[in-house]
């Protein structure tokens, strides 16, 4: 199996690079061919702008959409979003590593998304959802948050974690990907400030690498989460009436 993670934390050391660090020893241990997109120490350019497309197909007026597809079609995408692209297609599964910044993406990842999911190339009106390029891919985030667990449920002071990253998961699927349940870190906080911090966060790190190694040798048999499909939708893109989950007065 073909892995991509997209790595996106600043420090190297830190839980995130940590995690990403035993994805990697995992499952290459397991069999499986790995490659990193670690997008700060790349130094990917999350922001779209006219300066990307040199050969522009609309000189007087930018539309990011209109740009990305003249540029896929012509070959010039850029070269990092092409490198980006690259990996991906070669991915039989994702792994998106990343801390709960503001109740959502770090904005490096969400530019990443932005830049690398290119229309005319990654999807289009009609290659999205269970019609997407990546059908049969496989994709899941692994979070980090500052807060304990109780902070996410229904009714925590963070917000529902299945609500929160619910635009993510869209995303993915919007992508054709079957996206896994995540695999989230709770109440992690930064060790340095004192000994004691410091031995409380490699104890916690070391806990939650063994978790993590145990999920991701058993990835291959997770269920993806259930998503509704073209043929549940009516021509306004609703649940048919007829859906059993369809809402009725």
């Amino acid at each position: 199996m073909q892995v991509l993670i997209v790595h996106c934390h600043p420090e190297p050391r830190s839980f995130n690079g940590a995690l990403k660090a035993i994805a990697v020893e995992t499952l290459e241990g397991l069999g499986h061919s790995v490659e990193v997109s670690d997008l700060y120490a790349e130094d990917f350019d999350p922001v779209e702008r006219p300066a990307h497309y040199p050969a522009r197909a609309e000189p007087a007026v930018f539309s990011a959409l209109t740009e990305q597809r003249h540029a896929f079609e012509a070959g010039t995408l850029p070269g990092d979003v092409q490198r980006e692209l690259t990996r991906l297609a070669r991915a039989d599964l994702v792994i998106l590593q990343f801390p709960l910044w503001w109740h959502g993406l770090p904005a490096l990842l969400k530019g990443w998304f932005d830049r690398v999911c290119v229309y005319g190339g990654v999807y289009s009106g009609s290659r999205r959802y269970d019609r997407g390029r990546f059908r049969g891919t496989r994709a899941i985030a692994s979070v980090t948050t500052g807060s304990p667990a109780a902070a996410f449920t229904r009714h925590g002071r963070g917000g529902d974690m299945a609500t929160l990253l619910w635009p993510l998961h869209c995303s993915l699927y919007y992508l054709g990907m079957d996206v896994l349940a995540p695999h989230v870190v709770y109440g992690v906080q930064g060790g340095g400030l004192s000994y004691q911090a410091e031995a409380a966060f490699r104890d916690h790190l070391e806990t939650e690498k063994h978790a993590w190694a145990q999920r991701l040798a058993r990835l291959d048999r997770d269920p993806a989460l259930p998503f509704s499909s073209w043929q549940d939708w009516d021509e306004h893109g609703v649940l048919k009436a007829d859906h059993p989950l369809a809402w009725r007065p």
